[in-house]
């Protein structure tokens, strides 16, 4: 007889539709709750990558510097656009192009703030020390401030370039002057 109940029988194993229905629901509230600290998190995250990548090229054309004995310059590309991240390293005697990372890659909602304003080259003489003047007769770019200004309480992080050579990334929020977070 189908349909019967029997019961010696066990209850098949498995999840009947109304729990699975009652489990979607509260996943999803869960989600809609955690949605906006995630996304915070990650254009944070994005501030981060172009903070990092603006240090590694910064690094990177004061390495070569040292290394070939010559100036080398690191220039912003498209600075003040959004996803405005780029940047060019570049031997001043000859204008060969070192390494050159395209705008946006992995940041495209960061936009990049030079210090002066107007400033987007550094060059680095062959002792590494920052120069007190581009070739071009352009400001010398001592910061660049990596922003996103479409969160509600954006992180930003400067990345500072001393008279030395000195590249460093820091929190501007953070005021203790012992942490070495801060600017």
């Amino acid at each position: 007889m189908l349909g019967a109940f029997h019961p010696g029988r066990l209850r098949s194993a498995g999840f009947s539709l109304v729990e699975l229905i009652i489990t979607i629901v509260i996943l999803s509230i869960v989600l809609a709750m955690a949605m906006p600290s995630i996304t915070e998190w990650i254009q944070n995250g994005q501030i981060r990558t172009a903070a990092e990548s603006a240090k590694n090229g910064l690094q990177l054309a004061r390495m070569e510097a040292v290394k070939r004995n010559s100036p080398v310059s690191f220039t912003l590309t498209n600075l003040g656009a959004v996803g405005g991240t780029g940047w060019t390293v570049v031997r001043v005697q000859t204008g060969e192009v070192i390494q050159a990372k395209p705008d946006g890659e992995g940041s495209n909602n960061v936009v990049l703030i030079a210090t002066p304003g107007g400033a987007t080259t550094v060059t680095f003489t062959g002792l590494g020390r920052r120069q007190a003047a581009n070739a071009d007769g352009s400001a010398v770019l001592t910061m660049v401030q990596a922003d996103n200004s479409s969160l509600t309480a954006p992180r930003r992080l400067n990345v500072t370039i001393s008279v030395g050579g000195e590249i460093r990334t820091c929190d501007p929020i953070v005021t203790d002057a012992g942490d070495p977070r801060a600017c």
